[in-house]
């Protein structure tokens, strides 16, 4: 592998600012997080930015829900994403936002260009509308059935099933997750990028013609496919009221969230280079940049990047991704992250019970190059740290430090005491690099743990702990010991990029700051290092325990969620609920055992210490319950006051911290604001069974 000076602009796909960060999110960020640290650890200039996707219709109601403007629900959120970044250790350069006037201008400009070239078509299209609500409906509120495979339940732009792209008025029986009734069809002028004029550009881009390689395999598969269907007009334009760009010279026309979320990158950028006399914007952007461009995001947005993106980069005159690297989703225990069983879980709620290292480490352990889905399995994610981190790593230098501070007043030793074992260590670093370089970081692991494993026997064989209590055998375990620990600060020297606080406690212990890679070719010889500190300790499954009850009773999905699974992926417009593939059936004869009723909702509060809880008491005819319910993001209490419903009565109570919840509602949708009580007739009466 070259080591020569590489110039790296790189970014991460942007969270949408309306919800928390959650560990499906932080599978992108720490991915990018780790191949930016080594990047800069190998001495390249590699820059790392990322920003809030600010914009959309889920900005404007979810800030109106708030009684709060667009403005200061994007503030609030940005500050909570920061802290959360920031605690995981994510070293961007510059975490910015979409709503600002950089991205304000760089919109315009793209689009005019694109405008300029003949790339945007205006036409008249019968849109969704919700008379309900009094506005137009963006793809993502629409559901139907998909008119290509028959999909149930899939979003008004792509199926997920199938990836195929259409219109909401191709859905078959569409309706608004507004109201949950069809929508209404008005004619509107909309604006259109003509993306079939750049297919044999977009061609050339992913053949490279020999040059780099811009996506998987996978990608260029599916990018084939859509090549091959045609690549169809694509709508830029939304209706007032919508949170967003006006477009120039359209008044009462918004930029489509998904113009200007990814022009956020280039924004982002730009402000950095007003704080940084150092940086060229043109020299990053203009075509014909040397400059390295990649992009890291999910499976779900592959389209808008590998696409829509450099589309419109083309044809307003500024250079192209160098590459696009697609991830999977995350899964928790083999399934996708569930609210009910306290598997999808915030970066926050973490943070309260565990090292965000743990995290970082059981991540890269898993972490190939391809687009497969990462599954966190809870069990293994504490074996594999404790077994690791703990016992590999940690314990070299708790084994061997001791000796050298107590008896050699923290003196390392002169020479290595077996120097072909070092040179068996830092040899090891180019494959271990080119894992990094390829963002395979669970090849890089294993090889870092057999390095361990090596060192460790190394101490093994030689017994310091024996040694010391011979007079004559002092000499040796200050080489024993120095030998071990200089094998100890390789190993640290290599997990840098994905374990970064545990590395720079290290450095202090060993009073020797990292500056490159390189730093593994020079050994401590002679040198006075500090006290050791306890690096790491274990994880205790009580600890996951008390997280995963934590997420379950903080996102109220205890009782009254069970059926609410989110896709756990980063992306402009964060990660999109979708309806989960049914899994294992049960007979007739288990299923009469759940007791329906007809409950009257006769009280509603929010739950003191709850973000996401009302508490509900419900008459069910025979008597009243208390009934915990996720749904305060959608109703307010007195709007559920008087309202009949169907809850499980039969329930095993479940005893939370904020009460006991005696049943479960039954509710549909995706979440927060999305989600709906099952209604009833007014007919009906509360304690009849519902069959």
């Amino acid at each position: 592998m070259s080591d020569d000076s590489r110039t790296i602009l790189v970014t991460s796909a942007l969270p949408y600012a309306n919800g928390s960060i959650h560990l499906g999110h932080l599978v992108e960020y720490i991915q990018t997080d780790i191949w930016v640290r080594f990047q800069r650890l190998r001495g390249h200039d590699c820059i790392y930015v990322c920003a809030d996707d600010g914009h959309g219709t889920p900005i404007m109601l979810r800030a109106e829900q708030d009684g709060i403007s667009p403005e200061e629900l994007i503030g609030r959120i940005g500050e909570e994403h920061r802290a959360d970044f920031d605690a995981f250790g994510i070293s961007f350069d510059n975490f910015y936002t979409t709503h600002s006037q950089e991205n304000r201008e760089l919109s315009n400009l793209i689009y005019t260009r694109l405008c300029d070239a003949g790339h945007i078509a205006v036409r008249t299209i019968r849109e969704p509308y919700d008379p309900t609500n009094g506005m137009g409906l963006p793809d993502r509120y629409i559901r139907g059935t998909c008119p290509n495979c028959g999909a149930p339940d899939q979003y008004g732009d792509n199926c997920e099933v199938c990836a195929t792209t259409y219109t909401p008025a191709d859905l078959i029986e569409p309706i608004s997750v507004l109201s949950g009734l069809p929508p209404a069809w008005r004619d509107s002028e909309h604006y259109f990028v003509q993306l079939a004029d750049f297919t044999d550009m977009l061609k050339a881009w992913v053949r490279s013609d020999g040059g780099p390689v811009r996506v998987q395999p996978e990608i260029a598969n599916k990018l084939e496919e859509w090549f091959e269907a045609g690549l169809q007009d694509w709508d830029i334009s939304r209706d007032a009221p919508y949170f967003g760009f006006e477009i120039p010279d359209a008044p009462g026309k918004y930029f489509y969230v998904w113009l200007d979320a990814p022009i956020g990158y280039m924004a982002s950028f730009k402000n950095l280079c007003a704080r940084r006399s150092d940086l060229d914007f043109d020299a990053y952007w203009d075509v014909g940049s040397e400059v390295e461009l990649y992009h890291f995001i999910g499976k779900d947005i592959a389209y808008f990047h590998t696409l829509f993106w450099p589309a419109n980069l083309h044809g307003a005159g500024f250079r192209t991704p160098t590459a696009v690297f697609v991830h999977g989703f995350l899964t928790v225990n083999g399934r996708k992250m569930s609210k009910a069983r306290g598997t999808f879980i915030n970066a926050r709620t973490y943070l309260d019970h565990l090292n965000p290292e743990y995290l970082r480490y059981y991540y890269a352990g898993k972490l190939g190059s391809g687009i497969d889905d990462l599954d966190l399995n809870l069990e293994d994610f504490v074996q594999r740290v404790n077994a690791d981190l703990v016992g590999k790593v940690v314990n070299i230098a708790s084994r061997c430090a001791g000796f050298i501070t107590k008896g050699f007043d923290g003196r390392m030793a002169g020479t290595l005491d077996d120097p072909d074992l070092y040179a068996r260590f830092v040899a090891a670093g180019e494959d271990i690099a080119r894992f990094f370089e390829g963002r395979e970081f669970a090849k890089a692991v294993r090889e870092i743990m057999a390095l361990a494993d090596l060192a460790n026997q190394y101490i093994d064989e030689h017994k310091p702990w024996v040694l010391v209590k011979d007079e004559d055998a002092q000499d040796r375990v200050q080489a024993v010991c120095s030998m071990a620990l200089n094998l100890f600060r390789v190993l640290m020297i290599y997990l840098k990029p994905i374990v970064p606080g545990m590395a720079s406690e290290s450095e202090a212990f060993l009073a020797s700051t990292v500056e490159s890679w390189h730093d593994i070719d020079t050994p401590l010889l002679d040198h006075r290092i500090e006290g050791f500190q306890r690096l790491l300790t274990r994880v205790r499954s009580e600890q996951v325990e008390a997280m995963v009850e934590d997420a379950r009773e903080t996102l109220g999905g205890a009782r009254d969620d069970d059926s609410d699974e989110t896709q756990a992926s980063a992306g402009d417009g964060g990660g999109s609920a979708e309806v989960q593939p049914i899994e294992g059936e049960i007979d007739i004869d288990q299923f009469s055992k759940v007791d329906l009723r007809i409950a009257r909702i006769t009280a509603a509060a929010p739950v003191e210490g709850a973000d996401k809880l009302l508490e509900l008491t419900v008459d069910i005819g025979s008597g009243t319950r208390t009934v915990f319910a996720g749904v305060k993001a959608a109703y307010e209490p007195h709007e559920l006051v008087g309202r009949l419903t169907v809850v499980v009565a039969n329930l095993k109570h479940r005893k939370m911290r904020f009460g006991t919840s005696e049943g479960m509602v039954l509710a549909a949708g995706p979440g927060g604001a999305d989600i709906w009580l099952l209604g009833v007739d007014d007919g009906a009466r509360p304690g009849m069974r519902v069959k």
